[in-house]
């Protein structure tokens, strides 16, 4: 079983890098031809290239705006699932602490309880003060109506 958890670890670990990977090569491609753009010789242009430079410069600034304000949020997201994750600890607390006195209180039993000590149950099991082997009739002897018994004939 640990085998199988260190390779989903290991599986997830990969996962998460390459994803990086592939995040840090998006950005750094964009911010190359963010950079490229900006040293562009744009002095030397023509009014309506300098007003189209001005238009993709205000894109990419709106651009850069939606992907910050996205990262914000998840952060802020972030932040909160951190805090609640931190608050179910803390709530979780009481149930941990009764589960290691169950444990310690069963463990304590275990090690500690001597059953051979206890005084043996005879509730279950057979007795001597019941019928024996000789049969004695519980009703009229011999000799009796039935409904005179031997206590009324004394």
């Amino acid at each position: 079983m640990k085998q199988i958890f260190d390779q989903f670890l290991q599986f997830l670990q990969q996962g998460i890098a390459a994803i990086i990977r592939f995040v840090q090569l998006v950005w750094t491609w964009s911010i190359e031809q963010i950079t490229k753009m900006t040293q562009a010789p744009w002095e030397h242009w023509p009014l309506w290239k300098q007003v189209l430079l001005v238009i993709i410069i205000a894109a990419v600034a709106y651009t850069l705006f939606i992907a910050a304000r996205q990262l914000w949020v998840a952060g802020v997201h972030v932040l909160a699932a951190f805090a609640s994750f931190l608050g179910a600890l803390v709530v979780t607390l009481p149930t941990i602490l009764i589960a290691g006195c169950i444990a310690l209180a069963g463990l304590w039993v275990i090690n500690n309880l001597n059953l051979s000590s206890l005084p043996t149950l005879t509730m279950f099991q057979g007795s001597n003060s019941g019928p024996s082997g000789d049969n004695k009739p519980s009703g009229p002897t011999t000799g009796q109506s039935a409904g005179e018994t031997s206590e009324s004939k004394q």
